[in-house]
């Protein structure tokens, strides 16, 4: 079958096909966290003009997305439009206390301050959400985790 007869076919997505989407992914409160449409993050103030906003192509099932994502374009057609809400558990995860951590100020060669990422030698990436006189806070929790996600989804092609 061509790549042609494919997107003017009723085929419907299946675990395996390779698919490219179009997405506008915001929270509960309506903010927009990512897009790959150029025109949704300019109206979402998120633009980055280092971006090349172009539909996200992956193959379904892999594990390349998040569960929700994944699971929710299948059965999807060429051309098809979907809102997915995608709870904590099929997305980032909850939010876990356990990987926030205090430490003492003099634990670093710099002064932390808030909103500043911070990398771990084994690779661990977090945020500092606390700054006092003698310690700081690190969230190393995904910025996502303990979200519900809400994504506009369209297929833009489609391969078997």
């Amino acid at each position: 079958m061509t790549e042609d007869a494919i997107k003017n076919s009723d085929k419907k997505v299946e675990k395996g096909d390779a698919v490219s989407v179009h997405y506008v992914g915001k929270l509960e409160d309506g903010t927009v966290f990512d897009t790959s449409e150029k025109e949704a993050a300019l109206d979402a103030g998120i633009y980055n003009e280092m971006r090349d906003y172009k539909p996200l192509t992956f193959t379904v099932g892999a594990g390349q997305m998040i569960k929700g994502f994944d699971e929710g374009v299948v059965g999807m057609k060429m051309g098809e439009e979907k809102t997915l809400k995608i709870p904590p558990e099929e997305a980032y995860g909850e939010h876990m206390e356990e990987y926030v951590r205090e430490l003492p100020r003099n634990a670093v060669n710099f002064i932390p301050e808030v909103g500043m990422q911070l990398a771990t030698e084994t690779g661990l990436r977090g945020t500092i959400t606390e700054v006092s006189e003698e310690n700081f806070v690190v969230d190393f929790n995904h910025s996502l985790a303990g979200k519900t996600l809400i994504f506009k989804v369209k297929v833009v092609s489609l391969e078997a």
